[in-house]
Protein backbone atom coordinates (compact mmCIF):
# COMPACT_ATOMS: atom_id res chain seq x y z
CA UNK A 1 0.00 0.00 0.00
CA UNK A 2 1.36 3.51 -0.61
CA UNK A 3 2.31 5.77 2.11
CA UNK A 4 3.30 9.24 1.65
CA UNK A 5 6.50 9.99 2.30
CA UNK A 6 7.77 12.05 5.59
CA UNK A 7 10.67 13.45 6.50
CA UNK A 8 11.83 16.50 8.93
CA UNK A 9 8.15 17.59 9.18
CA UNK A 10 7.21 17.07 5.05
CA UNK A 11 4.93 15.15 3.15
CA UNK A 12 5.57 14.70 -0.20
CA UNK A 13 4.08 12.58 -2.53
CA UNK A 14 5.92 9.19 -3.19
CA UNK A 15 8.53 8.96 -6.04
CA UNK A 16 7.85 7.92 -9.21
CA UNK A 17 5.74 9.26 -12.08
CA UNK A 18 1.81 9.29 -11.04
CA UNK A 19 -1.04 9.76 -13.75
CA UNK A 20 -4.25 12.13 -13.06
CA UNK A 21 -6.84 10.19 -13.41
CA UNK A 22 -9.88 12.42 -14.93
CA UNK A 23 -12.31 10.48 -13.61
CA UNK A 24 -12.35 10.92 -10.14
CA UNK A 25 -10.06 14.33 -10.54
CA UNK A 26 -11.59 18.25 -11.19
CA UNK A 27 -10.44 21.42 -13.16
CA UNK A 28 -12.56 24.39 -12.07
CA UNK A 29 -12.54 28.02 -11.72
CA UNK A 30 -14.40 31.15 -10.24
CA UNK A 31 -14.63 34.71 -11.88
CA UNK A 32 -17.02 37.66 -10.19
CA UNK A 33 -20.23 38.72 -12.31
CA UNK A 34 -20.91 42.18 -12.08
CA UNK A 35 -18.51 42.36 -9.38
CA UNK A 36 -21.35 41.01 -7.05
CA UNK A 37 -21.28 37.89 -8.01
CA UNK A 38 -19.50 34.73 -8.42
CA UNK A 39 -19.67 32.35 -11.27
CA UNK A 40 -18.29 29.03 -11.14
CA UNK A 41 -17.25 25.85 -14.23
CA UNK A 42 -14.78 23.59 -15.02
CA UNK A 43 -13.65 21.61 -17.66
CA UNK A 44 -14.43 17.99 -18.53
CA UNK A 45 -11.63 16.82 -20.57
CA UNK A 46 -8.21 17.48 -19.13
CA UNK A 47 -4.54 15.21 -18.16
CA UNK A 48 -1.63 15.78 -16.81
CA UNK A 49 0.58 13.69 -14.59
CA UNK A 50 3.15 14.27 -11.31
CA UNK A 51 6.88 13.37 -11.73
CA UNK A 52 7.68 13.07 -8.17
CA UNK A 53 11.65 12.96 -7.70
CA UNK A 54 13.17 10.59 -5.07
CA UNK A 55 15.70 12.96 -3.81
CA UNK A 56 14.44 16.39 -3.57
CA UNK A 57 10.36 17.83 -4.18
CA UNK A 58 12.50 20.81 -5.77
CA UNK A 59 13.31 17.99 -8.34
CA UNK A 60 9.85 17.28 -9.12
CA UNK A 61 7.76 18.03 -12.14
CA UNK A 62 4.23 18.51 -12.81
CA UNK A 63 2.54 19.23 -16.51
CA UNK A 64 -1.13 19.43 -17.53
CA UNK A 65 -3.56 20.08 -20.15
CA UNK A 66 -6.87 21.40 -20.51
CA UNK A 67 -9.41 21.45 -23.40
CA UNK A 68 -10.65 24.47 -24.03
CA UNK A 69 -14.39 23.65 -25.61
CA UNK A 70 -14.80 21.25 -22.84
CA UNK A 71 -15.74 24.65 -20.62
CA UNK A 72 -18.73 24.08 -18.79
CA UNK A 73 -20.36 26.93 -16.50
CA UNK A 74 -24.14 25.57 -16.49
CA UNK A 75 -25.16 27.74 -18.89
CA UNK A 76 -25.11 27.41 -22.66
CA UNK A 77 -25.20 30.34 -24.04
CA UNK A 78 -22.15 32.00 -22.30
CA UNK A 79 -19.88 28.66 -22.78
CA UNK A 80 -20.32 29.22 -26.10
CA UNK A 81 -19.18 32.96 -26.02
CA UNK A 82 -16.45 31.81 -23.65
CA UNK A 83 -15.40 29.43 -26.64
CA UNK A 84 -15.19 32.25 -28.93
CA UNK A 85 -12.51 34.37 -30.26
CA UNK A 86 -13.68 37.10 -27.61
CA UNK A 87 -12.49 34.83 -24.89
CA UNK A 88 -10.70 31.41 -25.32
CA UNK A 89 -10.98 31.21 -29.15
CA UNK A 90 -11.47 27.34 -28.63
CA UNK A 91 -11.40 26.63 -32.31
CA UNK A 92 -7.75 28.14 -33.18
CA UNK A 93 -6.33 27.31 -29.11
CA UNK A 94 -7.97 24.08 -28.27
CA UNK A 95 -5.92 23.41 -25.31
CA UNK A 96 -4.57 25.89 -22.28
CA UNK A 97 -0.90 23.89 -20.77
CA UNK A 98 0.70 23.95 -16.82
CA UNK A 99 4.50 23.01 -16.95
CA UNK A 100 6.44 23.63 -13.39
CA UNK A 101 9.08 25.24 -13.34
CA UNK A 102 10.08 24.94 -9.62
CA UNK A 103 8.83 23.64 -6.45
CA UNK A 104 9.20 24.67 -3.08
CA UNK A 105 7.95 22.74 0.26
CA UNK A 106 5.83 25.62 2.70
CA UNK A 107 5.36 23.35 5.60
CA UNK A 108 4.01 19.68 6.31
CA UNK A 109 2.32 18.77 2.67
CA UNK A 110 1.67 21.99 1.63
CA UNK A 111 4.26 23.63 -1.60
CA UNK A 112 4.40 26.43 -3.35
CA UNK A 113 4.48 25.55 -7.23
CA UNK A 114 5.47 28.28 -9.63
CA UNK A 115 5.03 27.08 -13.83
CA UNK A 116 4.46 28.48 -16.99
CA UNK A 117 0.85 28.26 -18.13
CA UNK A 118 -0.09 28.83 -21.76
CA UNK A 119 -3.44 29.90 -22.83
CA UNK A 120 -3.87 31.35 -26.86
CA UNK A 121 -0.52 30.82 -27.30
CA UNK A 122 0.40 33.37 -24.25
CA UNK A 123 2.93 31.74 -21.71
CA UNK A 124 2.74 33.67 -18.68
CA UNK A 125 4.29 32.31 -15.05
CA UNK A 126 1.97 31.78 -12.39
CA UNK A 127 1.70 30.51 -8.68
CA UNK A 128 -0.16 27.86 -7.46
CA UNK A 129 -0.32 26.86 -3.76
CA UNK A 130 -0.32 22.77 -4.10
CA UNK A 131 -1.26 20.41 -0.60
CA UNK A 132 -0.79 16.28 -0.67
CA UNK A 133 -3.85 15.44 0.17
CA UNK A 134 -3.23 11.60 1.04
CA UNK A 135 -2.17 8.15 -0.45
CA UNK A 136 -4.09 5.45 -0.80
CA UNK A 137 -4.37 1.69 -2.46
CA UNK A 138 -7.78 1.03 -4.54
CA UNK A 139 -9.61 -1.52 -4.09
CA UNK A 140 -8.06 -2.69 -7.70
CA UNK A 141 -5.02 -2.52 -6.60
CA UNK A 142 -4.07 0.81 -7.66
CA UNK A 143 -1.81 2.99 -6.00
CA UNK A 144 -3.08 6.51 -5.83
CA UNK A 145 -2.46 9.85 -4.29
CA UNK A 146 -4.29 13.45 -3.60
CA UNK A 147 -2.98 16.71 -4.34
CA UNK A 148 -5.29 19.93 -4.54
CA UNK A 149 -3.72 23.16 -6.07
CA UNK A 150 -4.74 26.62 -5.56
CA UNK A 151 -3.97 29.66 -7.10
CA UNK A 152 -5.12 32.47 -9.46
CA UNK A 153 -4.57 34.65 -12.42
CA UNK A 154 -5.31 37.87 -14.21
CA UNK A 155 -7.14 36.67 -17.23
CA UNK A 156 -5.77 39.89 -19.33
CA UNK A 157 -2.28 38.71 -18.70
CA UNK A 158 -3.36 35.74 -21.63
CA UNK A 159 -5.23 38.04 -23.68
CA UNK A 160 -8.72 37.47 -22.41
CA UNK A 161 -9.21 40.94 -22.15
CA UNK A 162 -13.00 41.27 -23.43
CA UNK A 163 -15.10 43.14 -21.27
CA UNK A 164 -18.34 45.38 -20.88
CA UNK A 165 -18.52 48.41 -18.65
CA UNK A 166 -21.90 48.85 -16.76
CA UNK A 167 -23.70 51.85 -16.97
CA UNK A 168 -23.82 52.47 -13.12
CA UNK A 169 -20.16 51.54 -12.72
CA UNK A 170 -17.87 48.50 -12.69
CA UNK A 171 -17.28 45.61 -15.20
CA UNK A 172 -19.12 42.81 -16.40
CA UNK A 173 -16.92 39.96 -15.88
CA UNK A 174 -13.97 40.41 -13.44
CA UNK A 175 -10.37 40.26 -14.44
CA UNK A 176 -8.86 37.62 -11.72
CA UNK A 177 -10.00 34.08 -12.08
CA UNK A 178 -9.46 31.34 -9.16
CA UNK A 179 -8.01 28.34 -10.25
CA UNK A 180 -8.97 24.93 -8.02
CA UNK A 181 -7.24 21.61 -9.31
CA UNK A 182 -8.71 18.14 -7.02
CA UNK A 183 -6.25 15.56 -8.12
CA UNK A 184 -6.41 11.54 -8.13
CA UNK A 185 -3.55 10.43 -9.93
CA UNK A 186 -2.29 6.90 -10.49
CA UNK A 187 1.31 4.89 -9.76
CA UNK A 188 2.79 4.44 -13.29
CA UNK A 189 6.09 3.29 -12.42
Amino acid sequence: MTQLQTERGMIRVPAGTWRLDPAHSSVGFEVKHLMIATVRGHFSEFDGAIEAAEDDPANSHVHGWVNVASIDTGNADRDAHLRSPDFFDAERYPRMSFESTRIHHVEGGTYRMGGDLTIKDVTREVEADATVEGAAEDPWGNERVGVSMRGSLDRTDFGLTWQQAMAGGGMLVGEEVKIQVDMSAIRLD
